[in-house]
């Protein structure tokens, strides 16, 4: 069996260097925070790319919130992903709600469409979904994402580890909408991963927990360093 991945957001090129260091499988490049994570510039994608030998996924959203927006803004997000592709960006974060609380299909084609067959993980939108089984069953099928990144609630990992298991388990099963793989993240902490592990959750997402000073402060290879060996 393959070890756990590890994916750690990074936000600058010292980030990404850090999580490296500290035995990060997989990088998540996002700005700004303060909206749960918006797209990098194409500076930072290409530095980011120069610095360190990790996959990188590159989140595509504009805006706070989980809608795309109107078709302008959905131009924009298809600019973005065209401008941060030609900077080296070869996987990618992203996914959005309708106003029923199910997945924008319009908004996702049109994106896959500029990608084309590289991978990406629907984020944690899922968690706000209406359904989140239904979302699932919506976008299976070609061009659907190879991760869902949740917390199994909106309200983060401590109350989402029974959905997080159950998913586990369909994933495992085989269930239409489940083949994707299953990464936990959302106030995630060393002790859930004894319960996530034991449901079968092979892929855990951490932001905050690898940085001690908070998100003011950056990534510390030491933290996260702790989380690799906690999943050797």
């Amino acid at each position: 069996m393959s070890r756990p991945l590890l994916e750690v957001i990074a936000l600058t090129v010292q980030d990404a260097v850090a999580a490296e260091t500290g035995g990060a499988d997989r990088l998540e490049l996002v700005a700004d925070m303060a909206a749960d994570g918006l797209s990098p510039d194409a500076a930072t994608v290409s530095e980011v790319r120069s610095a360190v030998d990790l996959p990188i996924r590159v989140m595509l959203r504009l805006d706070d919130g989980f809608a795309a927006g109107d078709a302008d803004a959905v131009r924009r997000l298809r600019t973005t992903a065209d401008t941060l592709r030609a900077a080296g960006a070869d996987a990618w974060v992203f996914g959005f709600l309708d106003e029923a609380g199910q997945a924008d299909l319009a908004a996702v084609a049109a994106l896959t469409d500029v990608i084309g067959s590289d991978p990406w993980t629907f984020h944690r939108a899922i968690d706000h979904a209406a359904d989140r089984g239904a979302l699932r069953k919506q976008l299976d099928g070609p061009g659907a994402p190879d991760t869902y990144l949740t917390a199994g609630s909106p309200r983060g990992v401590d109350d989402g580890l029974p959905v997080l298991a159950a998913e586990a388990a369909r994933t495992a099963a085989g269930e239409p909408g489940h083949q994707p793989r299953l990464m936990a993240g959302g106030g995630l902490r060393l002790e859930h991963l004894p319960e996530l592990r034991s449901a079968g959750v092979d892929a855990f997402h951490i932001g905050g927990a690898a940085r001690p000073r908070g998100w003011d402060g950056p990534v510390d290879p030491d933290a996260v360093h702790r989380w690799r060996d906690a999943l050797a």
